[in-house]
């Protein structure tokens, strides 16, 4: 189990960054094979963008523990049906148990599903739109909840019509896609050798 102060290994001998939690098997594979993995297909980095936006306030955990009920409510987060969704599809998100029910971020998800869509035929995919802006290189570093990065992105989001895509979640995104990997020193999967 993981020390307060510092990495230290779990049973399975590996050691994980501070806040994977060892009693949530969806946390550790989380933390594992997916948070700070560079991701590049479209499909996945909607669907993150929209659940880093719920998450906004409440714990990453929270929001990993109820993804399925999240995919299932929002039509396996397609862009494309989420664009088109009416007062009558947000009236049922609002009434879904399965998901975060906040007033506010079920209705940025068609608002941003646009924008997205539109960055995506600007750009031929979302993900050459994101990763444009570090050339394609992971970024390396922790300890930070936001950065000159994450500020940018969040600018142009905004500019673009994206809500809940402040300076915060914007950076919480990108460490979870991969464009910055900020798994912790002593972590069996911190950046080594450079």
């Amino acid at each position: 189990m993981p020390g307060k102060d510092k990495v230290t290994a779990w049973a399975d001998g590996k050691a994980r960054c501070r806040w994977a939690n060892p009693a949530n098997a969806l946390y550790v594979e989380y933390h594992d094979r997916e948070w700070g993995v560079p991701e590049h297909d479209d499909g996945k980095l909607f669907e993150m963008l929209i659940l880093e936006g719920f998450q906004a306030g409440l714990s990453w955990e929270c929001i990993l523990n109820r993804r399925e009920g999240f995919r299932e409510a929002f039509d396996g987060f397609d862009p494309e049906k989420v664009a088109a969704y009416d007062e009558k599809k947000l009236a049922e998100l609002l009434a879904d148990p399965r998901i975060i029910r906040n007033r506010l971020k079920i209705a940025a998800a068609p608002v941003n599903a646009r924008a997205f869509l539109e960055i995506q035929r600007e750009y031929g995919s979302f993900g050459s739109y994101l990763w444009s802006h570090t050339g394609g290189e992971v970024i390396y570093e922790t300890g930070l909840a936001s950065s000159p990065l994450s500020d940018g992105i969040s600018r142009e989001l905004k500019r673009r019509g994206m809500k809940s895509v402040g300076s915060t979640i914007v950076y919480a995104y990108l460490q979870a896609v991969g464009v910055i990997n900020s798994h912790e020193d002593g972590c069996f999967l911190a950046r080594r050798g450079e």
